[in-house]
């Protein structure tokens, strides 16, 4: 059983997070992941990066008017 990074652990959290913040505001990104891509290069530390993925305009739409909402608050 191998054992996860702590990198990977957080960014899984981060992700989930962000996942459930989006879904408040009704927006789905399909494609939101961690990259696991990002943890077999061969620098240390893995930088880790998160895959927010391809979405339609409509969604795009909605992600644009929440965050304006939000900074308008």
């Amino acid at each position: 059983m191998s054992r996860s990074h702590p990198l990977e652990d957080d960014l899984t959290r981060c992700v989930d997070e962000l996942r459930a913040a989006l879904a408040v505001h009704g927006i789905t990104l399909p494609s939101l992941r961690v990259d696991p891509l990002t943890f077999a290069g061969a620098y240390a530390p893995s930088a880790g990066l998160v895959a927010l993925g391809s979405c339609n305009t409509a969604t795009v739409r909605a992600l644009t008017s929440a965050l304006r909402k939000a900074a308008s608050a």
